[in-house]
This record gives structure tokens, sequence and C-alpha cells, in this order.
């Protein structure tokens, strides 16, 4: 039998947080077939991983102005209110770190996320995060997920080898990178079934 991971590595978006540019938008455009149709064609998921890899709001909202004038005021708040496309912890996440925290199991976390996005998040949630003992965020380190790069590199950071620690995110690719680079990962589907496997390493009673 494996032996018990040391660690728990959180992935943030859509893992611990609930993240849809739809929560900001849908207070911005009334009629939902404009807010599908802005979602899908201008400001999309692609052309934010931009912001997850490094680049700044300020070249990637200029470009995309370019190519969408008709749209520029929405493009500009995309960036000064991404707090706002992050809406409240997925059912049972809080719940499930604060008793990790409490059982003494150290917490990390690697995310896909902006390096100007994120400073701002990180004080609104600072109650929780306070709880990690480190986050290696993308946007800072100019690595993104599913990198092999940044897995290594946040288990350099972190002080553990790869058998120390349990992964987990939304995504397959990210997941099994992570394998990849070493480690035990959970691919994330909700909080009941994450419980249930932190049980069965004997991380939670």
């Amino acid at each position: 039998m494996a032996a018990r991971p040391a660690a728990v590595i959180f992935d943030v978006g859509n893992v611990l947080y609930d993240w849809n540019p739809r929560f900001l938008y849908e207070r911005l455009i009334d009629d939902d077939r404009a807010l599908d149709a802005f979602l899908r064609d201008v400001c999309t998921k692609d052309w934010h991983f931009q912001h997850d890899a490094g680049r700044p709001f300020a070249e990637t909202s200029a470009e995309l102005t370019a190519r969408y004038p008709e749209h520029a005021a929405l493009i500009a708040l995309w960036g000064p209110r991404f707090n706002d496309q992050l809406g409240d912890m997925l059912p049972g996440m809080r719940e499930l770190v604060l008793d990790l925290d409490a059982a003494g199991v150290p917490l990390f976390a690697i995310t896909n996320f902006s390096h100007e996005f994120w400073p701002p998040f990180r004080t609104r949630e600072a109650e929780l995060f306070d709880r990690f003992r480190d986050i290696v965020v993308s946007g800072e380190e100019r690595l993104v997920k599913p990198d092999r790069a940044i897995y290594m590199l946040a288990l350099k950071r972190f002080g553990l080898a790869g058998s120390d620690a349990l992964f987990i995110d939304d995504r397959l690719d990210n997941v099994e990178a992570a394998r990849a680079a070493g480690m035990r990962a959970h691919h994330f589907t909700d909080a009941s079934a994450l419980r249930a496997e932190l049980a069965a390493l004997q991380l939670l009673a």
C-alpha cells in the first residue's frame, strides 16, 4: 500500500471557488443571447488564459478592444472587476479545508491565475488562504498547468517529494500532468467524493 501523503495541494478556481465570467457580465448585459455571444466570441476563456500565463491585462485588453471596439467598456471591466467573476466557495469545500487545517495537514495550492488579479482575490479571501503555507500562482511564475515545470517548481518551493503530495484539480489534463510529475492526484468533481478519498488516505477522519 502506498504511503499516506503528507500534504494536500489544491487548485483554486472550480475546486475551492466557483469561477464563471457570467457572474459579472450577466449584471451588465441584459439580453441572454447577447451575453452568450459576448462570452463566446469576445471575452473568452482562451483569451483570459493569457493572463494566467503572465500577460498584462493592459496589453490583452488593448488588443481585444482593437478587434471589438463596440465592446470597449465591457472589456475594460474584466480586470478591475475580476473578483466579481468568482462566486462563493463550492459546496462543502470551506468545511473540508477547515477540517484539514484543524487536523494539522499542511495546505498548499497551485493555481492558474493572473499575477494582477490574484492579490485582490487573495485579500478578499484572506481568512481562508492564511491557512495555506504557500501558493504558486501561474501568472507570477509565467508557467501554467499542465506544464510539468510548474509542478516541479511547486514541489521544490513547498519542500515536498511528489509522493508526499495529494494534488486536487477539476481538469483531467492537470491531474494527469501532476501524476506524471510523481504526485498522487484526485480529479475533483465535488466535496463529498474528495472527502471520501481524504478519509481513505487517513488525512481526515
